[in-house]
């Protein structure tokens, strides 16, 4: 096997340590017994075990962002916006280990962990804002704070993704998908078709006299 994929490997134990036993509790000894290594092999990959957290936190964002494309106007809105939930929730539910852990941690319990999981949710907004003030500027999202449409948009996916993860019913990807699309399309999206631009009442030029 090499480095890389040993890497993965214990990242992979990592998660699923993470997941069974929760952050705080877990040690790398359970990390080590799980991918069926030696303690001092996970020392050449990790400093310690918050490293592997961090490392799995910025993996999981950095495919959310490669998922998350921009949206032409001039093509069908639906389902490019369709698309892009799509690939979001697919990111999320082909890792429940990690998507489970990011949503049932008990912050109170590792100051370290919390702060890197205020990073991630922070970084998830932040994403979404920079779409949604795109969207705003090209006419298909409407007035109002992005900031706070970012904050509710993810606080909906969070609670359903929850349940499927957890101890909730699990419901098909593609009724995920139609019915966020639903909220939106009721809120803040205008997933039709663009709303049109304001536009500056033209000025009047002074008539001779």
């Amino acid at each position: 096997m090499d480095k890389t994929e040993r890497r993965i490997e214990l990242l992979r134990a990592a998660r699923d340590v993470f997941a069974t036993k929760g952050y705080h509790a877990a040690k790398i000894d359970d990390i080590v017994a799980r991918a069926g290594v030696a303690k001092g092999t996970f020392y050449l990959y990790f400093s310690d075990k918050r490293s592997v957290f961090v490392e799995l936190v910025d993996g999981l964002f950095s495919r959310l962002g490669a998922a998350i494309l921009q949206v032409d106007p001039h093509a069908d809105i639906e389902a490019q916006v369709k698309h892009n939930i799509r690939g979001i929730v697919a990111v999320l539910l082909d890792d429940p280990a990690l998507t489970q852990l990011l949503l049932s941690f008990a912050p109170g319990l590792d100051p370290a962990f919390a702060t890197k999981l205020r990073s991630f949710y922070d970084g998830v907004k932040q994403l979404l804002k920079t779409s949604l003030d795109e969207g705003q500027a090209m006419g298909i999202v409407g007035p109002g704070d992005t900031s706070m449409y970012a904050t509710f948009t993810v606080g909906a996916l969070k609670e359903i993704l929850a349940e499927c993860t957890g101890s909730g019913p699990v419901r098909p990807r593609e009724q995920i998908v139609d019915e966020l699309y639903r909220l939106l399309e009721s809120g803040y999206l205008h997933g039709s078709k663009p709303a049109p631009v304001a536009k500056s009442p033209a000025k009047k030029g002074r008539g001779r006299g």
